[in-house]
């Protein structure tokens, strides 16, 4: 049963006309003739519409011209989903069929609806959610993905796609006709497979995920000398936690994140061990209502953004970015968390996105379904890993360089692998050898046992790594920003007092405070933290305090310029301690 058949009250509420009333003072009224358009697919939504008058069908139109009604809605209803918290582009062709009368949302006033209207808020925040899983579920109203599901570009770009919440569909020209047909038009040559078919009609052929995102209309447009309070680098645990709490309490924040929002924490099939879900809830739900809520505050989202550089002065950070745009703000948090290691093995390089995988989501799953599959590593991202992939694969070889999985995983799913029948846990054994095919498949793999020195060869065509973590820290060199050994950002007391680049002169740093001054370091990416999804959410909650102290002392003289001129939102308040 689908989402809206089985939720359909939740999905589709009707408001009161008292109801109405309460939030007519966050929207102007707007009537539509017979056949008129209140918004299409691929164009800037205006906001959530509240039928007062007349009704409305409500269509989903995919870039091939295919087109199917989904409903319609009439008076008391409301015609959104959660793209219109931040302006997104609509997912589905919404047509006036007779007379309406509406009451017109814009995202700003959205957004303040949520906060000075709990009660509606809550009710009209679980219908936009669920609205854009049936969205997901239907592919509606995004691109249209051709190529074969097995190869590594249609891969990547599902990958993408999914780990951002971004409807999709995905034909495969060996099955349907009109895949075919655009295949033979567009793509004569097998390099420019995938094709990415866009809502406004724009062909991509084999796209970055950087393309494809501005051709969607994913990344806005960056405002003339807009400075934030606070810009954000990393939209994992860390970041997302820093962004709710800080755009709560009033600042102007902008998160960047160079692929999607979650982390590797968005990567887990399961997450058993967090605060409040007693049963469970995947990485991908989790950081999901964040992002989602972040939003609802006001929080900014540049995803995908790759932030190249990052230069200091002492009344503001730049941070530039690999297309050369530049975000400006007061302070900084560098939440870019940690990267799962990669194997010692010469050709690694060769199957990444081929049968090596750093991740295990669905789109991988389907890929070693009824195979033997190898997965590397020790720890409660493996462990996750491997409870999940279980379900697709024949056997999982489960390989530990370390003498038991006790030293690195929670007890929990230390017992749930012992009896699971398919997972065979071998420890003290590395993998010391890929083989591929003349396409650069990967189609064998050989380990070695370092106690007994027994090698073993099999025909495996899919190795999933979790292996340990590096800091996500290279855009930081040249920064002034001091690293420990292992290159994890030093903060506070950590922090010598004549560390390179700190421009914090006598002045120790804040707690979470880097060696420059204002930018900020939570989560993962920081030297000594605990690598835990909850230490991290607890992290970047506690960052806002110390951004409050620095806004209000260090860099007051500085947002009062700044406000004068314009180029600077200001906080609404500055005092720390204030909590949910």
């Amino acid at each position: 049963m689908s989402t809206i058949d089985s939720r359909r009250e939740q999905i589709f509420p009707t408001l009161t006309p008292q109801e109405i009333d309460r939030i007519r003072r966050f929207g102007r009224i707007r009537r539509y003739a017979a056949g008129e358009a209140l918004f299409t697919t691929g164009e800037i939504a205006p906001g959530m519409y509240v039928l007062i008058k007349g009704a409305v069908r409500v269509v989903r139109c995919d870039p091939l011209g295919h087109k199917a009604p989904i409903m319609e809605q009439g008076p008391g209803e409301f015609v959104a989903e959660v793209g219109q918290l931040s302006g997104q582009p609509a997912f589905v062709d919404v047509h006036a069929i007779s007379e309406v009368e509406a009451l017109l949302i814009p995202p700003e006033k959205l957004r303040a609806l949520m906060i000075e209207e709990p009660e509606l808020g809550e009710r009209i925040m679980h219908a936009l959610i669920l609205r854009r899983v049936v969205l997901i579920e239907a592919g509606s109203g995004g691109p249209v993905l051709i190529g074969p599901e097995s190869s590594p570009d249609v891969v990547r770009l599902q990958g993408f796609l999914a780990r951002n919440a971004y409807p999709h569909q995905l034909l495969d020209p060996a099955k349907d006709d009109d895949a075919a047909k655009l295949v033979q038009q567009y793509a004569p040559a097998p390099a420019d497979l995938p094709l990415a078919v866009c809502p406004k009609g724009t062909v991509l052929k084999n796209p970055s995920e950087a393309e494809l995102a501005s051709a969607l209309g994913m990344v806005p447009v960056d405002e003339a000398n807009q400075t934030y309070d606070v810009a954000i680098v990393g939209a994992g645990p860390a970041g997302l936690s820093t962004a709710v709490y800080a755009a709560s309490e009033g600042l102007s924040v902008i998160v960047l994140d160079a692929r999607a929002f979650g982390g590797q924490a968005g990567a887990s099939a399961r997450i058993e061990n967090y605060l409040g879900f007693p049963a469970g809830i995947s990485g991908q739900a989790l950081t999901g209502r964040a992002y989602v809520q972040a939003q609802k505050f006001g929080a900014r989202m540049l995803i995908p953004a790759s932030v190249s550089r990052l230069d200091s002065t002492e009344t503001s950070v730049t941070l530039q970015l690999e297309d050369r745009r530049r975000v400006k703000a007061a302070t900084v948090v560098v939440a870019t968390g940690a990267r799962y290691r990669r194997l010692n093995v010469p050709n690694l390089a060769d199957f990444e996105g081929r049968g090596v995988w750093y991740w295990a989501s669905p789109i991988e799953a389907r890929l070693c379904r009824n195979e033997e599959i190898v997965l590397v590593g020790g720890g409660n991202s493996a462990g996750q890993a491997a409870v999940f992939l279980r379900n697709f694969a024949a056997k999982i070889w489960m390989l530990v360089r370390g003498p038991s999985l006790e030293e690195s995983m929670s007890r929990y799913l230390i017992d749930r692998i012992a009896g699971i029948e398919n997972i065979e846990v071998l420890t003290q054994t590395e993998v010391v050898a890929l083989y591929g095919s003349r396409e650069g498949q990967l189609e064998r793999v050989s380990w070695h046992n370092n106690v007994t020195g027994a090698k073993t060869e099999k025909p495996i065509r899919h190795v999933f790594l979790f292996i340990g973590a590096e800091p996500a820290t290279t855009w930081l060199n040249g920064s002034g920003i001091v690293l420990d050994e292992k290159n994890f950002i030093l903060t506070g007391s950590d922090v010598v007092s004549d560390g390179h680049g700190s421009n914090n002169g006598a002045t120790r740093p804040l707690r979470l405070e880097t060696s420059v001054r204002g930018v900020f370091a939570a989560g993962d990416v920081r030297s000594g933290s605990v690598k835990r999804v909850g230490a991290a959410i607890g992290e970047g909650a506690a960052v806002g305090a110390e951004l409050h102290v620095v806004l209000a002392n260090g860099r007051a003289g500085f947002a009062r310029e700044a406000r004068s001129s314009g180029e600077f939102s200001a906080p609404k308040q500055l005092s720390a301690g204030k909590r949910l």
